[in-house]
């Protein structure tokens, strides 16, 4: 079992920085894969980024490539989300989620309850 609290988000201008952090209360969060999503209002929920138990790898989805970067840090058991030049587009629920590296929701098992991210123009 894991619990997942997600802190850091807020309100930003346009061309702004956040950092998102996910923290896991349980032993068993570096065998886990990590992942965040987001969903804004009336949309379905999206993937975000990804990254595997030992931090070797990650995955990013296209909208968000080149701006936001995952990571993690084992030892704090945390995943972070670095979004740097954000768009008010990129305004959402952000979720971290634990489970099986991948895109697709389905493929995690634990979720956090969310942080608001709202991006002004």
């Amino acid at each position: 079992q894991v619990q997942l609290v997600e802190s850091g988000g807020g309100l930003v201008q346009a061309g702004g920085s956040l950092r998102l952090s996910c923290a896991a209360l349980g032993r068993t969060f570096s065998s886990y894969d990590m992942g965040w999503f987001r969903q804004a209002p009336g949309k379905e929920r999206e993937f975000v980024a990804a990254i595997s138990w030992s931090g070797g790898s990650t995955g990013h989805a296209d909208s968000v490539k080149g701006r936001f970067t995952i990571s993690r840090d084992n030892a704090k058991n945390t995943v972070y989300l670095q979004m740097n030049s954000l768009k008010p587009e990129d305004t959402a629920v952000y979720y971290c989620a634990a489970g099986t590296r991948s895109a697709r929701a389905l493929q995690y098992d634990y979720w956090g309850q969310g942080t608001q991210v709202t991006v002004s123009s």
